[in-house]
């Protein structure tokens, strides 16, 4: 992404925060995986949101109006030795150059450097409770320069949560993280669409998530959250991610997986026979959620609030299990006492961005908080039918159905980012049928 996009969003916020204050704002740590090993390194969103620094034992410092510098990063020093095993670091030149700092020390100095820099300012922006080693430094250095208070140094009087104001700045997408978002939309529709033609009765649910591990690598991208492939009765594990099992002939799979490009997440299910062709009871089910969601997506736009599309979804859900037997009329009093709950248990979206459930809050003033244009949002309405589910006819058991989009709230309405998937029945199969032609 361009420099000028990071700078532009620091920018902003130092407007947001006024003069007298300093924002302090810690990189990720490192961290193990086992013994001497490391995971794959991935920077803090809200870091990399405002610098693109992509190292570990980094912090941002703004400090708007300071005549000497606003933007100042403390990273690691060049090291030759350790710059053999682990690659090149930017180090205090690199950040300056490459990341737009206006200056840059060295992360040792910080203890040395940072009382000053905090010295004379009213507020500190800081994200409390996120890392209690780091909530502790940052108090240090507040208090050693109240220690100096008989020597004339003023101390900051007041601290600010940093997140409300920067996770405000992160819910409205730019042009640029619009083309971020669009790129891991078009690279998980591919991965989709791949394992809808690839797939077969006896294969494992984890050679179908290879599919979508070998695709988003290709583009350079990671999954942006722990792929679910969860064939028959694993549908309707919310969070099944085991994808150990054999997917079996006369079995629908659920797949909910994104890639991560460039920072930025997609987040797409779509749910598919193994067969390539569904039964009457698995396309009663999967019909119906489908509707549901396309009344969603029909009810997003500027101007409508949160809750809106999920109303949509559940009416349309609730009254489909009625008329099917499925759930007790009559559809008003299923909706009042929720009782589409014990099919539909979670709700049908969430902010997405940066991070898979991304920043941003629902409600506002405790009102439900309406949609402007630059919104992305999840749109997910499914359907879980356990087995052994009391009082249910057991031609449903087992049915586990999401189908998910990621939508984009414009100025005319929205815009569906991933409708390159397939979801119609028809479309599916023919898919599918393609796959097994060609395979």
């Amino acid at each position: 992404m361009d420099s000028n996009e990071f700078r532009r969003r620091r920018q902003e916020l130092m407007n947001l925060m006024g003069p007298g204050s300093i924002a302090v704002l810690p990189a990720a740590p490192e961290r193990p995986r086992n013994r001497d090993t490391l995971y794959p390194y991935r920077q803090d969103s809200d870091f990399y949101y405002l610098t693109g620094f992509p190292e570990p034992e980094a912090v941002l410092v703004l400090i708007p109006g300071r005549d000497q510098g606003q933007y100042i990063l403390f990273c690691r020093e060049r090291d030759p030795a350790c710059e053999i095993w682990d690659g090149p670091r930017a180090g205090q030149e690199g950040a300056v150059r490459v990341y737009g700092a206006d200056d840059a020390f060295p992360i040792s100095d910080i203890d040395d450097i940072l009382p000053g820099l905090i010295e004379g300012r009213e507020k500190v922006y800081y994200t409390m409770g996120v890392d209690r080693d780091f909530d502790q430094r940052v108090i240090g250095w507040v208090n050693h320069v109240r220690q100096n208070a008989r020597s004339g140094a003023r101390a900051p009087g007041e601290f600010v949560a940093l997140q409300h104001l920067l996770h405000e700045m992160r819910l409205i997408k730019s042009k640029a993280e619009i083309a971020a978002m669009r790129k891991a939309a078009q690279v998980s529709a591919e991965a989709h669409r791949r394992a809808m033609q690839v797939c077969r009765p006896g294969m494992l649910e984890y050679e179908l998530e290879a599919e979508f591990q070998a695709i988003f690598r290709r583009y350079n991208g990671w999954p942006a959250y722990t792929p679910i492939v969860g064939g028959g009765a694993n549908a309707c594990i919310l969070h099944y991610i085991a994808n150990d099992q054999p997917l079996k002939d006369g079995d629908l799979v659920l797949i909910d997986a994104g890639a991560e490009i460039d920072m930025y997440a997609a987040d797409i299910t779509r749910t598919f026979p193994v067969n390539g062709r569904f039964n009457p009871e698995q396309r009663t089910i999967y019909e119906l959620v489908l509707e549901a969601q396309k009344a969603a997506i029909a009810a997003i736009a500027p101007g409508r609030h949160w809750n809106e599309f999920h109303d949509a979804a559940t009416r349309v859900l609730t009254a489909g299990l009625v008329e099917l037997g499925l759930l007790e009329g009559p559809v008003e009093r299923a909706l009042e006492q929720e009782t589409y709950r014990r099919f539909y248990m979670h709700r049908t979206g969430h902010w997405l961005g940066m991070d898979v459930h991304d920043v941003g809050d629902y409600k506002v003033d405790g009102q439900w908080r309406l949609l402007e244009p630059g919104m992305v949002l999840t749109v997910e309405p499914g359907l879980y039918i356990a087995p052994g589910s009391e009082g249910v006819d057991p031609r449903w058991w087992g049915i586990g159905v999401r189908i998910e989009d990621n939508v984009l709230v414009t100025r005319g309405g929205c815009e569906v980012l991933t409708d390159d998937v397939p979801k119609e029945v028809e479309a599916i199969e023919a898919l599918m049928a393609e796959g097994r032609d060609g395979g």
